[in-house]
C-alpha cells in the first residue's frame, strides 16, 4: 500500500466517468476521540491533523504517506471543544469551546496549553488571520455572546470586539476576507483591511438556519450550508445574476415515494486548496464533491455509517478527512453510547476533485 496518500494512481476512463465514489480504501484515524467530534483542521505546513471533540480535548495526529496515523499531542478544555485551527506557521494549535475560552498549544515549546481568549458565552468558531498593520497573526473568535473578537496573542485583552446581530454559528477566513454566519440567517463579510467594519451584511440566500459558511479558495466569495439540505454559492462582488445560486443536496427519497424526500443538514463544506472545487457533507452520512463553476456534482459517495460532523482537506488536497460522529441534529436523546466516533482519511484521486473541462461556447 505504498504511497496511498501520495499523488494517487491514475484512474481508468470508466472510473473517471463514474459519478459514484469509492470509500472502501478509506483509512480510520488511530485512537480517535471518545465523544462527539466537532471540528477537523489540517496544518498548513505539514501532515498533521487537529481534532476537536466533546470530550473536552483537542488532539493532534501525524498522518504518514501510507495512511497511518499517530497521536502526537493533546490539550484539554474545561468543557466540550467546538472549534480548532492552526497558526500559519504550523507551530500552534488553538481550540475554542463551551468553557467560553480559547486555548493555545505551542507544539515547539513543549509546555502546557495557555488560555488566550475569553467570551461571555461558548466560543463556536476560531480562525487565525493576517490583519494588515498588525505585526503578528491575530486570532479571531466568534461566540454565542453575539460578538466576534480579535486577539493579539501577546496580550490578554482583545484588540477589538465587533458586535453581531445574533449568536455566531460559523466563521471562516481566506486571505483578507472574513465571513461570519449567525443565527437568524445573517451573514457578515469583513475585509481585514478594516477588521472592525462589516463590508457587507446580508440575509442568507437559504431560507433555513445557517449551519456552516466556508470561503472559496480564491477568496472571491463563500458557500453557505443550511439545516434544510441546501447549499448556496455567493460571490462578494456580484458579477451577474447567474453567478450566485443555490442547490439541493443531502436529501433522500424514501422507497416507494415519488413526491416526498427526507431532508438532512449540511454540516460541513470544504474547498479544495488546488482546484477550487468543494465538498459538502451532512446528517445523511454522505459526502459529495462539486464544481461550482460548472454547477455540477463531480462525485457522490456511499453512506459512511453515521452522520458526518466535520471535514477538511490537507494542504495539498490529496487527503480528505471526514468525521463520522453524532451531529446533534436529532437532539440530546439520540446521542447514545453506541454512537460511532471516528475520523476517516480518504485518498483523493486525480479525477475526483478536478473541475470539469470548459466547453467552448459556440
Amino acid at each position: 500500500m505504498s504511497g496511498l496518500f501520495g499523488s494517487g494512481a491514475s484512474s481508468s476512463s470508466s472510473a473517471a466517468n463514474n459519478t459514484t465514489g469509492d470509500i472502501s480504501k478509506d483509512v480510520a484515524l488511530s485512537n480517535p476521540p471518545e465523544d462527539g467530534i466537532s471540528d477537523l483542521s489540517f496544518s498548513p505546513q505539514s501532515e498533521h491533523l487537529a481534532v476537536a471533540s466533546w470530550d473536552k480535548k483537542v488532539r493532534i495526529y501525524e498522518i504518514n504517506a501510507q495512511g497511518g496515523s499517530e497521536g502526537k499531542a493533546l490539550f484539554e478544555h474545561e468543557a466540550p471543544v467546538l472549534s480548532c485551527c492552526w497558526s500559519k506557521d504550523g507551530r500552534q494549535v488553538i481550540g475554542g469551546g463551551a468553557d467560553k475560552a480559547a486555548r493555545l498549544l505551542d507544539l515547539g515549546a513543549g509546555g502546557a496549553a495557555q488560555q488566550v481568549a475569553v467570551h461571555d458565552q461558548p466560543i463556536r468558531a476560531c480562525r487565525m488571520v493576517d490583519v494588515p498593520g498588525q505585526a503578528t497573526q491575530v486570532l479571531v473568535t466568534g461566540s454565542w455572546d453575539k460578538t466576534v473578537k480579535y486577539w493579539d496573542l501577546r496580550t490578554s485583552n482583545p484588540v477589538a470586539t465587533v458586535p453581531c446581530q445574533e449568536r455566531v454559528y460559523s466563521i471562516d477566513s481566506k486571505d483578507k476576507m472574513l465571513v461570519i454566519g449567525t443565527a437568524d440567517r445573517y451573514i457578515n463579510v469583513v475585509s481585514l483591511d478594516k477588521p472592525t467594519e462589516f463590508y457587507k451584511t446580508m440575509q442568507s440566500p437559504l431560507k433555513w438556519q445557517t449551519r456552516v459558511v466556508t470561503c472559496f479558495s480564491d477568496a472571491t466569495g463563500f458557500a453557505v450550508g443550511s439545516i434544510e439540505g441546501r447549499c448556496a454559492i455567493q460571490y462578494v462582488e456580484d458579477k451577474d445574476s447567474s453567478s450566485n445560486f443555490s442547490f439541493k443536496c443531502h436529501r433522500q427519497t424514501p422507497p416507494g415515494s415519488r413526491d416526498q424526500s427526507n431532508v438532512y443538514s449540511v454540516n460541513a463544506i470544504s474547498f479544495h486548496p488546488v482546484h477550487g472545487t468543494f465538498s459538502t457533507a451532512g446528517s445523511d452520512g454522505t459526502f459529495h464533491f462539486w464544481d461550482k463553476d460548472a454547477k455540477h456534482r463531480l462525485k457522490g459517495y456511499p453512506e459512511v455509517g453515521g452522520t458526518i460532523s466535520s471535514t477538511a482537506f490537507n494542504r495539498n488536497g490529496n487527503v480528505f478527512a471526514y468525521a463520522v460522529s453524532y451531529d446533534w441534529s436529532k437532539g440530546y436523546a439520540n446521542n447514545t453510547p453506541q454512537g460511532v466516533n471516528k475520523v476517516m482519511l480518504h485518498a483523493v484521486q486525480p479525477d475526483e476533485c478536478k473541475p470539469r473541462p470548459k466547453v467552448p461556447k459556440r
